[in-house]
């Protein structure tokens, strides 16, 4: 095995000082099956934040396809930690292969619980969280904490498996908590005046007022399923679903498509960290 061999099949570890990092593989079993995925760097004086699983792995005569975006703020601890623990945690649930959404919810809960647990070595910061479990080529199982999004292309439409959680959106639950969201002129709504988004892990002191309770669902990975973009706010800020999956729905490469997503995003001024991960079906 040659040595870029090794490299694509380790999980995706994104190098602090790196200012880009990219890589592509495809299924085992499900040769058809091609991912690929492409980080850049933001314009902020900071660390790059992101991290990202895209990988293929054996399970008990099954193959999964695990995929995921981690959003990290305020540094990046909480991000790494997500990235080397949350798929670990629901493969370890019981009922991952008969219950497999309360499975996702409950290593959530218990990854969060494992991040606050470990707030004096990884930080007072958070993350946001999309992940996609791809079981046999057949069923997508997306999750997702944050706004950080799953996209699927079917027949060329766009469709969002995701649910961005926005503190504009989910006012009432904060405050039913007793946070508050702020909404300066010139500013996103805000939890508290602080963050930007309404679920996350992690962020210990913002926690009583903050969910990291994930949307889940589920979708049938039939023949007229294309792909799957997966990617940070970055992307999102700046394009539609359906101007992103148009964008890339000509390239057959998808780290090609993963790395023309970004680069379109920052034509448009996107001035974030940027991951994106393309999965795709054929």
């Amino acid at each position: 095995m040659t040595g870029r061999e090794i490299l694509q099949k380790m999980k995706v570890k994104v190098g602090l000082s790196s200012s880009t990092d990219t890589g592509k593989g495809k299924g085992k079993i499900m040769k058809n099956i091609t991912h690929g995925y492409h980080l850049t760097k933001g314009k902020s004086n900071h660390p790059m934040e992101d991290y990202v699983v895209s990988e293929f792995k054996k399970v008990h005569d099954n193959e999964l396809g695990l995929f995921a975006i981690f959003d990290g703020h305020l540094g990046h601890d909480v991000a790494n930690y997500l990235q080397t623990h949350l798929f670990d945690n629901i493969l370890k649930e019981r009922d991952f292969w008969t219950e497999t959404e309360s499975a996702i919810r409950r290593a959530y809960r218990t990854t969060d619980a494992e991040i606050l647990e470990k707030a004096f070595v990884l930080g007072k910061g958070g993350s946001t969280a999309v992940t996609a479990i791809l079981i046999n080529g057949q069923k997508l199982i997306v999750g997702n904490v944050g706004d950080s999004r799953a996209v699927l292309c079917k027949n060329g439409v766009a469709k969002q498996l995701s649910v961005d959680h926005e503190p504009s959106k989910e006012k009432k639950l904060i405050e039913s908590r007793g946070g508050f969201v702020s909404n300066l002129p010139g500013d996103v709504p805000r939890v508290d005046g602080q963050l930007a988004v309404a679920r996350a892990f992690g962020d210990k002191s913002l926690k009583i007022h903050l969910s990291s309770e994930p949307d889940v669902t589920e979708e049938t990975i039939d023949d007229n399923a294309e792909f799957i973009i997966l990617a940070s706010d970055g992307i999102w800020k700046v394009m539609s679903n359906q101007q992103a999956v148009d964008s890339i729905k000509h390239i057959k490469d998808a780290r090609a498509a993963a790395k023309h997503l970004i680069e379109e995003a920052v034509t448009r001024k996107s001035k974030d960290d940027i991951s994106c991960i393309v999965v795709k079906f054929h």
